[in-house]
């Protein structure tokens, strides 16, 4: 029997569905939904009683007009299943595209943006709807393998500078209390001060705290000693099987020396002694494979998974007077949705 529903994010069904998938990640979780949105957070799910597909997704009133879009949250998100997608029968995917086209209709949502999960298959979902474009690479350690196995897919340099920082005494250390995690925000401010991040990304200190704190997924700070002051910080999560490089800071102080090596070294010990599968590394900075954020995560390994976004318009009437209003002729520009340029 089949079954539609708009799950909100105060729903405990949220958490379950996520939880009772064969492959989630903390970007799935209503928690991460509602830390840092101003908006709505809703579940899409679709069920035929014996396998179910759930879309979360944020939706955003447009401003001056009376319509809304969808987006993701920031991060690695898309849709999740309780079977690999190639186990999917396509009826369910026919159900769900036209249940969320109609949902979409009645609410006046006019286009779908969302980040998808490089290493949960999701695409075929996607095909008779909207369209995928690929993006960036991003990096991989395949924690399935034994720790010297994952070693040898290291670059020459990393193995050599991580040797080095052990010689020199750096060590690595669970943060232990409140203080730990403040000095940890410092190094964080500073490190995007210091590469002219945008504003996104300066989080308020209640953000960490909270995320750090929460029971929704698992999730530990390493910090990088020399001499007991922290020269580098990073939050891992952690899920049934995906490890995640969430937010990471280095000690201007100690930057020639790379200690954030060392820190990865020992997170993915830490996914091997939990038994995860994949330490996700993410990719480099605005979609480039061959900036130095992505080379430096490329030494770890050469596993490369493929970042994609999937965009929908569902009224293409209202996208098109809304491109209009807003004077952007210009349709050669990449940005979706272009209202929002």
């Amino acid at each position: 029997m089949y079954n539609f529903e708009i799950i909100e994010s105060d729903n405990v069904l949220w958490d379950t569905i996520v939880k009772s998938a064969y492959l989630y990640d903390f970007h799935h979780t209503s928690y991460y939904h509602n830390i840092d949105n101003n908006y709505r957070s809703v579940l899409f799910y679709a069920s035929d009683g014996e396998n179910f597909i759930a879309l979360p997704l944020v939706v955003r009133p447009i401003e001056d007009t009376p319509w809304f879009d969808c987006t993701s949250v920031y991060g690695y998100c898309g849709p999740v299943f309780n079977k690999p997608i190639e186990e999917l029968p396509d009826d369910l995917f026919i159900f769900f595209s036209k249940q969320f086209n109609a949902y979409c209709r009645e609410n006046d949502i006019i286009s779908v943006f969302s980040r998808l999960h490089p290493i949960i298959h999701q695409k075929k979902i996607f095909q008779d709807f909207g369209n995928i474009r690929d993006m960036n690479k991003t990096v991989s350690i395949d924690l399935t393998l034994s720790p010297e196995e994952q070693r040898k897919h290291y670059r020459d340099s990393s193995k050599y500078e991580i040797n080095q920082l052990k010689r020199k005494g750096f060590i690595i250390t669970a943060a232990e209390n409140d203080e730990e995690i403040d000095s940890f925000i410092d190094i964080y401010y500073n490190t995007m001060n210091r590469v002219n991040a945008s504003k996104y990304y300066y989080f308020d200190r209640n953000y960490f705290h909270s995320f750090l704190k929460n029971n929704f997924f698992g999730k530990t700070l390493l910090l990088a000693k020399f001499e007991g002051e922290i020269a580098a910080g990073a939050i891992f999560t952690y899920t049934d099987k995906i490890m995640q490089y969430h937010l990471a800071g280095s000690n201007e102080k100690y930057i020639k020396q790379t200690p954030m090596k060392l820190i990865i070294d020992e997170a993915r010990l830490l996914g091997n002694r939990l038994g995860l599968q994949y330490l996700h590394l993410g990719g480099g900075v605005g979609g480039r494979d061959d900036d130095s954020l992505f080379k430096f995560k490329a030494g770890f390994s050469d596993l490369y998974y493929q970042f994609s976004v999937w965009r929908y318009i569902t009224d293409n009437e209202k996208y098109g007077d809304l491109v209009l209003k807003k004077n952007n002729l210009v349709t050669t520009n990449d940005f979706f949705p272009l209202y929002r340029l």
